[in-house]
């Protein structure tokens, strides 16, 4: 696809030549034919025959006949020759495409924690990556016109998808995450210093980290404030989201006792990380709430409305040259069975 395209013509598709001033080459063979020296051709009669004139007014009428067939052709393919030297194009109906300078990150812990089932889902009980893959795979899919990564996080981070327009394929492999793959434990800051640097070398000044997490640092080697330092020095806004019940029914050998599951979540670093950065800090407790977080990011990050026409463009030249060789070829036979 190609930028611009529109402002020759920013109607239908159409095809266009390239290079069109090579059609001033066609009337060339016309001109050798008159300019150039004719080549000499010699004579001798080896063999008299008596009937000599009649088969020569024979032989006169098939030549002038096969000779009018192979110019005929000999000038199709050179025409056909000329197109494909312009370069024949198809260009396609102008698509508008959105255009967004936002780099934008989501960073979802999956350590051992977040197998704890105090989420729910349409009145069922699901862990808490179950519940972040329904919410956060709806909000993937409404960012369109930003380029989208994920980074997974356990007991070490990775960069599980690069940033891309691509939304879908991102989503895809959120969905296909496991809890545990990354280890049991939780890196935050380990996950902060790999978006830092994914996103320092990136142009521009919209650069976005969403940041889920159910626990506290508890492994790595970077120290969450220490990356949240450096997000800073690279321009990056952190949001982070707190994902847990604070109450939650279990039962046990004495009968049914609350807890809280969330016990072990730094709310205090989150909130100092968030902002460090330009960010917030933001609680889910349960769905509805992840939900609200996100519509309440879409308003603070919300997806640019420009756009840019892009037309598609499909090359052509390889059928007019594929006519051309075709051509030539069949003269070559028609030659050697005149000459034979």
């Amino acid at each position: 696809m190609v930028l611009g395209a529109e402002e020759k013509n920013p109607g239908a598709a159409m095809i266009e030549f390239v290079w069109i001033r090579l059609f001033a080459a066609l009337p060339l063979p016309i001109l050798a034919y008159l300019l150039l020296p004719r080549a000499r051709t010699t004579s001798g009669m080896a063999l008299k025959i008596p009937f000599f004139q009649e088969l020569e007014e024979f032989r006169q009428t098939a030549t002038g006949k096969s000779f009018g067939w192979l110019r005929f052709i000999a000038i199709i393919a050179w025409i056909l020759l000329v197109c494909a030297a312009a370069r024949p194009q198809w260009i396609g109906e102008p698509l508008s495409m959105p255009i967004s300078g936002r780099d934008l990150l989501l960073a979802v812990d999956i350590s051992g924690s977040m197998q704890a089932k105090d989420m729910e889902i349409n009145r069922h009980p699901v862990d808490r990556l179950t519940m972040i893959k329904m919410v956060a795979g709806d909000f993937i899919e409404r960012r369109q016109g930003d380029r989208i990564g994920l980074i997974l996080f356990g007991s070490r981070a990775y960069l599980q998808a690069p940033l891309s327009l691509d939304r879908k394929t991102v989503n895809q492999l959120l969905q296909e995450s496991l809890i545990g793959i990354a280890g049991e434990k939780t890196a935050i800051g380990d996950a902060l210093g790999l978006a830092v640097k994914r996103l320092r070398q990136r142009p521009g000044d919209r650069k976005v980290l969403i940041l889920l997490t159910d626990g506290a640092n508890t492994a790595g080697t970077i120290e969450p404030l220490k990356a949240a330092e450096l997000a800073k020095e690279g321009k990056l806004s952190i949001y982070t989201i707190g994902v847990g019940a604070d109450r939650m029914v279990v039962n046990s050998f004495f009968g049914n006792r609350v807890v809280n599951p969330s016990a072990d979540l730094d709310e205090t670093t989150l909130q100092k990380i968030a902002d460090l950065t330009g960010g917030r800090y933001f609680r889910a407790r349960e769905s509805q709430d992840l939900e609200k977080i996100y519509a309440m990011l879409d308003k603070l990050e919300p997806v640019e409305s420009d756009s840019q026409n892009l037309r598609p463009i499909r090359e052509l030249f390889f059928w007019p040259l594929s006519g051309a060789l075709l051509l030539a070829f069949l003269l070559l036979l028609l030659r050697r069975y005149e000459s034979s």
